[in-house]
């Protein structure tokens, strides 16, 4: 099969691989527009493109992928098959009905749970145990098309997004070799997705990693793991942010404490109250300053017990 790969983000070089590595016909790449990064603004291609280019494959960058320049440009690859994961542009009807067969995407999720653009950050802070990878025949609506594969994970109490992610990948490498192979061989058999049991993974915006002291420890653990690296979980300390990079959930040992009081600022932790549990927090970065351990931040702060976090 003659396949177009769409994708930009680290999430979508293993699959790459996986079908550089398989033999698989890919006729181009296409992947977002370079970017300027860092305090240089140093202009750098994504990790996909750099993938494709080790590869010796052609590489595509429209800044917009539903135009008629791009349209004419996809229609001459003459592709059976489009490929999309982790692209980071909605392609449109008109654009994903050019390949011969069809166009499918890998998404990281069972859907329909999950739809959107943030489906690992939002699994975790949602509390999920399990999640997956969804292979779908690509329609005009977003992650709505019908499930060709899926396969299920554990989501471990110290997963983050990063670590996640990383065994999503992975996931979604297998998944998609064996969903072409299913394709090639006609053996596919197309399910619908069930609208009554659609949700859905918004872009996350960073106001989203404010901590709210009024919630359990395991719904704040759960945010803490599902917003890092990006945006972070923040509160305030005396009216300064800080990040909450590693947390783990305590009982309350018979504590009373009212949400975002300290109740023990030691070098293993810093023990904060919510309003189930207790949430201790292990590493954390305050604003402008490098990730530190809490007994780093405790050396340099005055952190006392009975003190409150929040925005107050």
């Amino acid at each position: 099969m003659n396949i177009v790969y769409f994708g930009s983000s680290e999430f979508a070089v293993l699959p790459l691989k996986s079908l550089i590595e398989a033999g698989a016909d890919i006729c181009c790449v296409v992947t977002q527009p370079d970017k300027q990064k860092g305090r240089g603004l140093r202009v750098e291609g994504t990790p996909v493109k750099k993938t494709a280019k080790e590869a010796g494959l052609e590489i595509y960058q429209p800044a917009g992928i539903n135009t008629k320049e791009a349209a004419d440009f996809l229609k001459k690859l003459k592709p059976d098959l489009f490929v999309v994961i982790a692209y980071g542009q909605i392609l449109s009807q008109a654009i994903l009905d050019i390949p011969k067969i069809f166009s499918v995407n890998t998404h990281a999720s069972l859907l329909p749970k999950y739809r959107g653009a943030a489906p690992i950050n939002w699994a975790i802070v949602k509390g999920e145990k399990v999640t997956g990878i969804s292979v779908i025949r690509m329609n005009s609506r977003m992650d709505a098309g019908d499930i060709l594969l899926q396969k299920r994970t554990d989501i471990d109490d110290c997963d983050t997004t990063a670590t996640l992610s990383v065994k999503l990948s992975g996931l979604a490498a297998l998944l998609l070799l064996e969903s072409l192979s299913a394709i090639e061989n006609k053996k596919i058999n197309p399910v619908k997705q069930k609208d009554a049991e659609v949700s859905f993974a918004p872009l996350l915006k960073k106001e989203d990693g404010l901590v709210d002291w009024g919630k359990t420890a395991q719904e704040l653990h759960n945010l803490v793991r599902g917003l890092y690296p990006w945006p972070g979980a923040f509160t305030y300390h005396k009216g300064r942010l800080i990040k909450i990079c590693v947390s783990k959930v305590r009982g309350s040992g018979g504590l009373r404490a009212q949400p975002g009081e300290i109740i023990e600022a030691e070098k293993s932790g810093i023990i904060v109250g919510t309003k189930s549990g207790l949430l201790e927090i292990l590493e954390l970065q305050p604003e402008g300053k490098r990730r530190m351990t809490a007994a780093e931040f405790i050396s340099g702060h005055k952190l006392k017990a009975g003190q409150l976090l929040g925005k107050i």
